[in-house]
């Protein structure tokens, strides 16, 4: 894509909510796209955030949910049964936006979906669940976390049966969307807000 006026969206609100979804959409099923690998933010119990790239799994406009995939002892966790307050930011350079997104967060450990999540998982991406001690854990020498018998090499899915236990998906349900277009001729910013009563959206111009 590229910069200009001749692009649909740019004084069109609804066309620049639908082009950021298309982006977040792409972003869950193309890893080649930037918005792959979002930047997604917590708040810990001591009121500081707390950010990480994380993969985007999956992006559904008509529910406003991203889907991550995430160890259920990593921090986030506990940082989202302590305030369910999430944060993500995406950059697309070559479609010159970025996309602050804000909303609850939820994890899901034993449903449906997430047996489906761990289901389509690759056995490379399952092995990650069985590092010991959690992620975060502090050690004396650099490690993995993976067992040797399992390092380095494809695992067998009976390997990584255990893993399942350490498995969930984050839910992120988006309430806001801040849509900023970088233009040569003038930039464009918008910001849309997710009305639950009306179950609807409702939009505005910002000044960039």
């Amino acid at each position: 894509m590229t910069g200009g006026l001749e692009m649909p969206f740019l004084n069109d609100l609804q066309l620049s909510w639908e082009e950021a979804w298309r982006l977040l959409i792409d972003g869950s099923q193309n890893r080649k796209s930037p918005l792959h690998t979002p930047t997604v933010a917590t708040i810990r119990d001591n009121h500081t955030p707390s950010q990480r790239i994380m993969v985007l799994r999956e992006a559904d406009r008509d529910s406003r949910t991203l889907r991550f995939n995430t160890d259920y002892r990593a921090s986030k966790v506990a940082d989202i049964g302590h305030s369910d307050s999430v944060s993500i930011l995406c950059y697309h350079p070559e479609a010159k936006v970025q996309l602050r997104l804000s909303g609850s967060g939820q994890i899901d450990q034993g449903s449906p979906a997430c047996d489906a999540a761990w289901d389509e998982a690759t056995l490379y991406g399952k092995r990650c669940y069985l590092a010991y001690p959690a992620p975060g854990s502090s050690v004396d020498t650099p490690t993995s976390g993976l067992d040797p018998e399992v390092e380095g090499r494809k695992p067998e899915g009976f390997e990584v049966a255990p893993a399942r236990d350490n498995f969930a998906i984050l839910l992120a349900d988006i309430e806001q969307i801040e849509w900023l277009y970088l233009a040569h001729t003038g930039h464009r910013r918008a910001l849309f807000s997710w009305d639950g009563g009306e179950k609807c959206w409702s939009s505005q111009w910002l000044v960039p």
